[in-house]
């Protein structure tokens, strides 16, 4: 099982302008191959199917933990594409009516989609519109086999988060950017030191690939700067203890990038502290929530202060 925190895992900026190219070009590490829903899917599927598991149960642990953590992924993923479709709105945008045609004059470059399938929100689909598939889970059964391809499949993801790094400079994107690299050379390292225990070969000193560091990001800086690249986060109340057998040490030199040179590798236990989710208007010519939505909201009022006094 699974539970759910209504937080992000850290705070995001909203997009000062809509920035629907930077919405669609972000879409790629949400629903692509090396998309955060395929490092879900795949950790959660090798998870589900792992044999011998209490026999080796840090390296369950590990792959369970990691793969819960990434739920959040998809979460930050896809609210800084609804901040980047969004803008700085903040009040109900009831201003287009139906004879104007308010999104004729899209600018080239725009997921449709995003207009026409979600009332402009995140999709489960790659840079293409094209959706994200079951064919992207790998999950062999064999340990090596799957570590390895975590590790495969964690540096394929960074390469393409840098490469989206530097086709936008919108803040929310940027952001959720700068945390992804920290976190997910958290785990690339993860899985390297697993098949270091499992074979002895020094996975880790293959990191970072490509060879350029998290600090030359500014936006991951400040979280290299408070220690995230060290911290690897528990998330569940009883379970996966066992991961911290895996995540302690020294962690390396190269990977710290002079900063914390010397610390231990800290397994937290508990999920991060997290950020609030961005307010998303309703835009009546979107009908999202509806064109006139006064009714749904005053029952929705309702129950939300019935709940409260519960």
């Amino acid at each position: 099982m699974m539970l759910r925190i209504d937080r992000l895992p850290v705070e995001l900026p909203a997009s000062p302008k809509e920035d629907p190219v930077a919405a669609k070009n972000v879409q790629e590490l949400l629903g692509g191959r090396f998309g955060e829903m395929s490092t879900l899917m795949n950790y959660t599927y090798q998870s589900f199917g792992m044999r011998s598991r209490e026999k080796i149960r840090p390296y369950y642990a590990l792959i369970a933990n990691i793969a819960a953590e990434e739920f959040g992924h998809i979460e930050i993923v896809s609210a800084s594409i609804n901040s980047c479709l969004n803008g700085p709105r903040t009040d109900f945008d009831d201003s287009g009516t139906m004879e104007e045609g308010v999104w004729k004059d899209l600018p080239s470059g725009v997921f449709g989609g995003h207009y026409i399938a979600s009332g402009q929100s995140a999709l489960p689909v790659d840079s293409r519109g094209m959706p994200w598939t079951g064919d992207y889970v790998f999950s062999s059964g064999n340990l090596i086999l799957d570590l390895l391809h975590n590790f495969f499949l964690e540096n394929g993801a960074r390469t393409q988060k840098l490469r989206v790094y530097q086709m936008t400079d919108n803040p929310a994107a940027r952001t959720m950017l700068g945390y992804l690299f920290v976190r997910g050379g958290v785990h690339a390292l993860a899985y390297a030191r697993a098949l270091e225990t499992l074979t002895g070969v020094k996975m880790s000193q293959m990191l970072p690939i490509p060879k350029i560091g998290n600090a030359t990001c500014p936006e991951a800086r400040k979280f290299m700067e408070g220690g995230l690249h060290l911290k690897l986060y528990r998330l569940s109340p009883n379970d996966y203890r066992e991961a911290g057998t895996i995540w302690s040490g020294e962690a390396p030199k190269e990977y710290t990038e002079g900063y914390s040179d010397g610390a231990q590798l800290e397994f937290v236990d508990a999920p991060p502290s997290g950020g609030d989710l961005a307010h998303l208007a309703g835009i009546a010519s979107s009908f999202a929530p509806e064109y006139a939505p006064e009714e749904i909201m005053e029952i929705a009022n309702k129950l939300y202060k019935k709940a409260k006094d519960l």
